[in-house]
């Protein structure tokens, strides 16, 4: 899937649409994020020596996790909140220049909550590696009972 696509099935827009592509193989989302040094999160972290912010890595992994979601019944019409992320560890810096390689996968499911692993790589070395966890929750709308 590439941007456009992307925006069919996720509820995250420019600036904070992360992902380049993705898709399903298997049971696996594969995404694809290339840092080009003009994303708003690498502007100030940190000059002179930029690299991409271990927060924003997560946010990478979870929409790459969304991408599993199109395929839920259960998520349609829902918005994934995270509710944890585990087990986080970083063990690469991401810089400009790099293209980012993602896989996450769902490990189980229980009511409305979503339960994932991923991690991300630059040309095959380990980057980034959590455990996550999201909650699908209805738009307001339909929590409220309004039409």
């Amino acid at each position: 899937m590439n941007k456009k696509q992307l925006e069919d099935i996720m509820p995250h827009r420019p600036p904070m649409l992360l992902l380049d592509e993705s898709e399903v193989v298997g049971d696996e989302a594969h995404g694809r994020v290339a840092i080009t040094g003009e994303e708003f999160f690498v502007q100030g972290h940190f000059p002179g020596d930029p690299i991409v912010p271990g927060v924003i890595q997560c946010e990478m992994l979870a929409q790459n996790c969304c991408v599993l979601l199109a395929d839920d019944p259960s998520a349609k019409g829902a918005t994934p909140f995270y509710t944890s992320l585990d087990k986080v560890r970083f063990k690469h810096p991401v810089r400009p220049g790099d293209t980012l390689e993602l896989v996450c996968r769902i490990t189980r499911a229980r009511g409305p909550f979503r339960f994932a692993e991923g991690e991300g790589r630059v040309r095959g070395e380990l980057c980034v590696r959590a455990e996550m966890s999201f909650a699908l929750v209805a738009p307001a709308a339909e929590k409220d009972g309004a039409e």
